[in-house]
């Protein structure tokens, strides 16, 4: 769409309206890491959510990534009435229909799948539908955002995403170097996503993406998801509802309005131990935080616009603001991903 907002409702009518769509439609959050207590879930189903793409992994093993697949199914026992699991894509709508939130599992790193390849198929056998290559380093199939030089996709790195193509698992590159997500791009037989991100032109993050990965991932079929973390976002937690809408649609007329999502982000009642294992993992005996940071970061304060999955309905009253057609903001809210996953998690035959 143009990027300059057209005539659009105001005042009672605005929510009115906005309230109407935002009930209506399938949301779909492309990636949260939060503390998932019951009040967490219920800000999801407050939130209008259908499904949402929980982070099981970034260090771990896989072994401990097992133990992380069964902590969910005891949270789907003792939350039976908020939460189900994602087995196939088609339990998204039935989880809204029930009035609960689909979960669905992803990996922030390759971890879990070790150097075995078999080990990809048997995660997704067990509901994992998306794996990043990369979490910020080096791995044994790509090159992470924050090392100094970028080889691209290892060869260990070209057998995984064939393998990730034939089993039905998203491949994703949100913590990936650039060359390295453009040839994940060029090499995957099936589109990709960058499931949490943002242009680099809207703010020029080291995780946030260029002009160029962004058009070869929209002529590839891929995914964009936004993230609203606020490290991604011009003016940090100070930025506004009507800069983030305003960043969607000057992305929607770069990639087309199709290929881009929500991605949030979001790492609700974390402590600041959990940043620290993101950050390093086992990896490091001296605390890095990224671009050579040894200090201790904290959490930073979400926008006041999204503070909590709750707030959901918020994005799809600014877009409305923005000037976005309905049928758009229901694409950008869940459509895309509910595509993208439909197609993209069926297996194949090799």
């Amino acid at each position: 769409m143009d990027s300059t907002p057209a005539q659009v409702p105001e005042g009672e009518d605005l929510e009115r309206r906005a309230a109407e769509l935002h009930d209506a439609m399938l949301v779909v959050d492309g990636l949260q890491y939060s503390h998932w207590n019951r009040g967490v879930l219920e800000e999801l189903r407050a939130g209008g959510l259908a499904a949402v793409h929980v982070t099981i992994a970034y260090h771990e093993l896989a072994r401990e990534t097992l133990s992380r697949i069964g902590e969910w199914n005891r949270r789907y026992q003792v939350h039976a009435d908020l939460i189900r699991p994602v087995r196939e894509i088609s339990d998204i709508r039935r989880a809204r229909d029930e009035g609960r939130v689909g979960i669905f599992y992803g990996f922030q790193n390759c971890s879990p799948i070790e150097d075995d390849i078999d080990l990809v198929e048997i995660f997704r056998q067990l509901g994992v539908f998306v794996m990043q290559l990369t979490y910020n380093n080096q791995s044994l199939l790509g090159t992470g955002c924050y090392e100094e030089v970028d080889s691209g996709i290892t060869r260990f790195g070209r057998q995984v995403i064939a393998e990730m193509n034939r089993v039905g698992m998203l491949v994703d590159m949100s913590h990936s170097a650039e060359r390295s997500t453009l040839e994940a791009i060029e090499l995957s037989r099936r589109p990709i996503v960058i499931s949490h991100a943002n242009p680099a032109s809207f703010h020029p993050a080291r995780r946030n993406k260029s002009d160029a990965v962004l058009r070869a991932l929209a002529e590839s079929g891929g995914l964009l998801g936004f993230s609203a973390y606020p490290f991604h976002l011009r003016g940090g937690s100070d930025c506004t509802l009507a800069d983030y809408c305003d960043m969607i649609a000057r992305t929607a007329d770069l990639m087309g309005i199709e290929h881009i999502g929500i991605g949030t982000d979001l790492c609700q009642q974390q402590p600041a131990e959990v940043l620290t294992w993101m950050r390093n993992g086992r990896w490091a005996r001296e605390l890095d935080y990224g671009e050579g940071s040894a200090e201790q970061p904290d959490w930073p304060t979400q926008p006041d616009w999204f503070r909590n999955a709750a707030d959901f309905p918020q994005l799809t009253r600014g877009l409305l603001a923005h000037g976005f057609s309905e049928d758009d903001i229901a694409r950008i809210m869940g459509g895309n991903w509910y595509r993208i996953l439909e197609d993209g998690t069926q297996p194949r035959s090799a």
